[in-house]
């Protein structure tokens, strides 16, 4: 074997080495390939899945339906929405007069953000003080009290006929739909109590008439 082929110590291996080093990597590599490639199969293999979330619905409200839970449930919302509509919840935070009284309510409010027309001007500018009662005066009194009161009630007749209809009776508690039955025209509701807080109105009966650009509101006795 000539000289150039063998290993000397102390010397870099030589090209013949080099070689069969090369081809010991890539066999060793190929082989590997091989193995990571063929796994096999692990237990059984099954698709994927998922119930589809209207198929579901669907299938409950069917079940539902059958059982007769959902007409009990349906009939339960309507009783709850016919309740409401006759009866609502009255108005918290209000009693019956004990010391008449009377005050005044300045219905302005401050503009806070320009207001402008349909070609962009600007009609009225920030921080303009704006009383309604300049544009739409209060045509008729507003009368607010308690329809589960049978004496509020004739009082209220009373003081209707007396100002000839001009007024607009406004419920804090009870059923206004009988009411409107009864009287024969319309009956308001005070929903959730906005116009009496606004107004500063504790007691009941209460009647709101314009004064001047204020309104008076008189607790009735």
């Amino acid at each position: 074997m000539p000289s150039s082929d063998r290993t000397i110590p102390g010397r870099s291996p030589s090209r013949w080495h080099l070689r069969i080093a090369a081809a010991a990597l890539a066999a060793t590599v190929a082989t590997t390939s091989v193995q990571a490639q063929d796994l096999g199969v692990i237990g059984p293999v099954y698709p994927i899945a998922e119930p589809s979330l209207l198929d579901v619905i669907i299938a409950k409200l069917r079940a539902a339906s059958d059982d007769g839970t959902l007409g009990r449930l349906q009939r339960e919302a309507l009783a709850r929405i016919r309740q409401g509509i006759d009866d609502p919840a009255p108005v918290a935070g209000l009693v019956r007069t004990r010391h008449p009284r009377h005050f005044h309510h300045d219905p302005s409010i401050v503009v806070q953000e320009a207001i402008r027309d349909a070609e962009g001007r600007v009609v009225v500018p920030p921080g303009t003080v704006v009383n309604p009662l300049d544009t739409v005066p209060l045509s008729q009194a507003l009368l607010f009290f308690d329809a589960r009161d049978r004496d509020q009630v004739a009082e209220a007749r009373k003081l209707i006929d007396a100002r000839h209809g001009q007024v607009k009776p406004i419920l804090i508690g009870g059923s206004y739909l009988e009411l409107m039955r009864r009287w024969r025209r319309p009956v308001y509701y005070d929903q959730q109590g906005v116009l009496t807080t606004r107004l500063g109105i504790r007691q009941v009966p209460a009647l709101v008439t314009q004064d001047g650009r204020r309104l008076r509101i008189d607790e009735l006795p």
